[in-house]
């Protein structure tokens, strides 16, 4: 897939590369990441049945703008909803994207509310 844009098709080209070596189960699912110019989303994934088990986004948290705060929170979020659900330890699925920033601080989020990755 050709794509005009040089900083995404960079970005896909990393991201097949990663889930030739991500996948995740329903003990252990996928955490995915994925950015958008005004949100942050996140998703457990357990990829042999294809279901998504949790998500959470930024979506929900007020004005459009996510700074590395609103990051962190929905990590939180995600965090929470997956230990109600009895979900300990994830696969980090970054798609792509540079752990920095906003990736970084929804993975940070996450672990302090306690998934193992």
């Amino acid at each position: 897939m050709r794509v005009k844009n040089k900083k995404l098709e960079r970005r896909l080209r990393i991201r097949r590369r990663i889930r030739k070596a991500v996948s995740g189960t329903a003990e252990r699912p996928r955490l995915a990441v994925y950015k958008s110019n005004q949100c942050i989303y996140a998703q457990l994934i357990d990829d042999e049945k294809g279901h998504t088990l949790v998500t959470a986004s930024s979506a929900g948290l007020g004005d459009k703008n996510v700074n590395r705060e609103k990051a962190k929170k929905v990590g939180e979020r995600l965090a929470e909803k997956a230990r109600a659900k009895d979900i300990h330890g994830v696969v980090f699925d970054r798609s792509g994207y540079i752990y920095h920033g906003k990736v970084r601080a929804l993975a940070e989020g996450a672990r302090e509310k306690g998934l193992k990755f």
